[in-house]
């Protein structure tokens, strides 16, 4: 199971009054004026004049029959790796341009082993089998019958800012983290269909397959299963999208993505796990001797500033507010700090309600920039009392043969001129 990187020592810095920063940023409101021209290219369309779009009818109702972002966000999209593989098996959430913890549903990140089936749900069925006292076969119909639960989580890919093991990679958040998203999941408990099959006392771990043409397959501890894994078919309020599991998907909270099973068809239960391909030759972390740690399910904590970050300028001196997410696979997070001389000194984040377990978490922190190059960091702390590691901390541990469960703090530099880019500190 995963071995956890030592606690940092913390140097807690009471966090300074919202009231405090604010007065600064308005004693320096003559150098944070924007002047009227960057506000907007046709200035025809300025107070005190009416703009153009208030001069002429909207479009109808219903155009289109599902709703799109507005034109002027068209950039806000998921994009390839960075540069792209030559077979892309992924796509990744542009993290710096949202504006709350939930990821709409056309931007979830993708991760896929054998591109995306088209599943008629009426002809798909969930078969729960093995160490059971009655085998069972589940429609879709029937599985909506069964009392459904609504829970928030976050899914990351267990390959997630990997490449920074060894060397800074990518521009902004997306290139660099963008392998996580978080939604409100609904379905049914997947203890419920346990119990329902009459799960033998002897089983301790499940099989579970998806239909896609890979056949994922990932064994799951029983006690995860009986905890809070549940059996997924809505997503943000609507049902999957086909590229996140339609019609089924398996939801494991906190567990690495790749065990979240997409397109779920077949639980087996038995009493050891099956070790799959998917957790020998792959999903398995490498260490410094040559040995490998298997079964390394949970994402630990981790947290990433997504303004200012990577990517975007600082156009004025004077207040800014910085924001960010943080997030951890073995509970709540209970603390983020914030640092803006490469970790020589911290102060602590305010976190955004809500605060839940294995779910993204907001945070922001007032910050006055004087103008003088520096580098922000922030680390997350979980209710175990982890937290998150530096990157020289977690190399040491582990090493840099590893592909996965990279969670070291993530440094952004910016310059004088207000430019902000990634750097390793």
């Amino acid at each position: 199971m995963d071995d956890k990187v030592d606690d940092v020592s913390r140097d807690d810095v009471p966090a300074p009054s919202r009231r405090k920063f604010l007065a600064q940023a308005s004693a320096a409101a003559g150098a944070m004026a924007v002047p009227p021209a960057a506000l907007a290219e046709n200035g025809a369309n300025l107070p005190p004049n009416v703009p153009e779009w208030s001069r002429t009818q909207g479009r109808p109702f219903l155009s289109p029959a599902y709703g799109l972002p507005s034109p002027f966000e068209k950039d806000v999209v998921r994009v390839l790796p960075n540069p792209p593989a030559a077979f892309p098996t992924g796509t990744r959430t542009p993290l710096q341009e949202l504006k709350g913890s939930i990821t709409p549903n056309g931007l979830f990140f993708e991760r896929h082993h054998a591109n995306v089936p088209m599943i008629d749900p009426r002809e798909h069925r969930l078969m729960v089998h093995g160490l059971v006292e009655r085998p069972l076969i589940f429609s879709m119909s029937e599985l909506m019958r069964l009392p459904a639960v609504n829970r928030i989580h976050f899914i990351e890919c267990a390959g997630n800012s990997s490449a920074e093991f060894t060397r800074p990679t990518g521009k902004t958040a997306q290139e660099v983290h963008g392998l996580l998203s978080n939604a409100e999941w609904t379905g049914v408990m997947l203890s419920v269909l346990l119990r329902e099959a009459g799960a033998r006392p002897e089983a301790r771990w499940l099989l579970c397959e998806g239909a896609d043409a890979a056949s994922m397959t990932r064994s799951v501890p029983m006690e995860k299963a009986m905890d809070d894994a549940m059996v997924v078919y809505a997503q943000n309020g609507e049902r999957l999208r086909p590229e996140q599991g339609y019609p089924l998907r398996l939801l494991l909270p906190g567990f690495e993505g790749n065990m979240n099973i997409k397109w779920l068809r077949r639980i087996k239960l038995g009493t050891q796990p099956w070790h799959t391909r998917e957790e020998t030759s792959t999903y398995t972390d490498l260490m410094p001797d040559g040995t490998a740690r298997q079964f390394t399910f949970a994402m630990e904590a981790k947290s990433c500033v997504l303004s200012p970050s990577g990517g975007q300028k600082l156009d004025v001196h004077g207040y800014h507010e910085i924001y960010g997410v943080a997030w951890s696979g073995r509970g709540r997070i209970t603390a983020v700090e914030i640092s803006t001389d490469a970790g020589k000194t911290w102060q602590r984040a305010r976190l955004q309600e809500p605060v839940l377990p294995r779910a993204l978490t907001a945070f922001r922190a007032d910050w006055h920039w004087d103008g003088k190059p520096c580098v922000l960091q922030s680390r997350a702390i979980d209710e175990t009392g982890f937290v998150q590691p530096t990157r020289a901390r977690l190399i040491a541990a582990r090493g840099t043969a590893s592909s996965y469960h990279y969670n070291a703090i993530q440094s952004w530099n910016i310059d004088a001129n207000g430019g902000v880019t990634h750097v390793h500190a």
